[in-house]
């Protein structure tokens, strides 16, 4: 096999192994569970530059960002998330992270932002707390 192939062979094989779907865009699903009039600022750097600027969400919203990943080492969306009602809550999470961008594909991060604290899932287990307000 020429090294192309083997190349292709691994990348398939990769993919395979994981939740992701070749080729197909990495997703961000962000939900707001919290109690009404709980609103929620969400800004989100990608290998420390930002994306965008801020989310809105009101409760019962939902944001949905698909991306592909770039061709680097190691790609991670760190995200910083401000719970708006009473105290003032905030948190720091990391929102997604993959090897390289050669690799992950169709990757979907499910993060649900409820009064507790901040759950995720990959969309086909149960969500799990992942993160406290701070």
């Amino acid at each position: 096999m020429n090294h192309f192939s083997c190349f292709l062979f691994v990348m398939a094989l990769c993919v395979g192994l994981g939740n992701a779907k070749l080729f197909a865009k990495n997703g961000l699903h962000f939900k707001n569970s919290l109690d009404p009039n709980d609103n929620v600022d969400i800004s989100c750097k990608l290998n420390g530059e930002q994306m965008g600027g801020f989310v809105y969400l009101t409760p019962g919203q939902t944001y949905d960002f698909m991306f592909h990943a770039p061709f680097v080492p190691k790609n991670k969306i760190d995200c910083f998330i401000t719970k708006k009602l009473g105290a003032l809550s905030k948190a720091n999470i990391r929102a997604f992270e993959c090897g390289s961008g050669a690799f992950d594909h169709g990757k979907q991060n499910f993060w649900d932002l409820r009064e507790d604290g901040i759950y995720f899932s990959h969309g086909k287990e149960t969500p799990k707390l992942e993160y406290n307000w701070s």
